[in-house]
């Protein structure tokens, strides 16, 4: 499916740097903007990746561009489709909170993220999981955790030897976000 799709895909150096050349090849057609300085434009469109990367170490500059949070969340408010991958789900969340403070972000999903240094917290590994007869694959690399309780999951994330792991996996509207990193989209 992906060999047919347009993709607008959210790139910086490291706000959403973790981004793989065989995912770009994937797409039909891809267009790049950078959400520290861009408003991103879905005319001609299919889905909008956000991959991973850094957002808490630049959150001055996401906060900054708020055309662009508030364009996504449109978005998303009117069923685009969006993947979302680690830091670009930590980026549709309501907030992220360092040690400096708390930081509004899209807004698409209820929750907030904490990168403070007392909450880190390695999270590594393979992943697997299926959802709607669709079985993905990917890894799992990051510090930071959600505020409070854990949200559900829609559907349960495996590691490597086939275990159950508490990595949720959320959908709301046309949106698929979770901190797995994704090797076919």
């Amino acid at each position: 499916m992906a060999g047919t799709v347009s993709a607008l895909i959210a790139r910086n150096k490291e706000s959403f740097s973790f981004l793989y050349q065989e995912t770009i090849d994937s797409f039909a057609q891809v267009r790049f903007f950078d959400p520290e300085t861009e408003v991103p434009s879905f005319e001609g469109i299919d889905l909008l990746y956000l991959p991973g990367g850094y957002p808490e170490k630049h959150l001055e500059a996401l906060v900054k561009n708020e055309a662009c949070r508030k364009a996504i969340k449109d978005y998303a408010e009117r069923g685009g489709r969006i993947v979302a991958e680690c830091g670009g789900m930590m980026y549709l969340c309501q907030s992220i909170v360092t040690d400096d403070g708390e930081y509004a972000m899209c807004g698409v999903l209820p929750y907030s993220i904490t990168a403070r240094k007392a909450d880190r917290k390695l999270s590594l590994g393979y992943r697997r999981f299926e959802l709607d007869g669709k079985e993905y694959r990917g890894h799992e690399f990051h510090y930071t955790q959600f505020m409070g309780e854990k949200p559900q999951s829609i559907t349960q994330v495996y590691n490597a030897k086939g275990e159950p792991v508490d990595t949720p996996v959320f959908r709301y509207k046309n949106v698929l976000a979770s901190y797995t990193h994704l090797y076919q989209i």
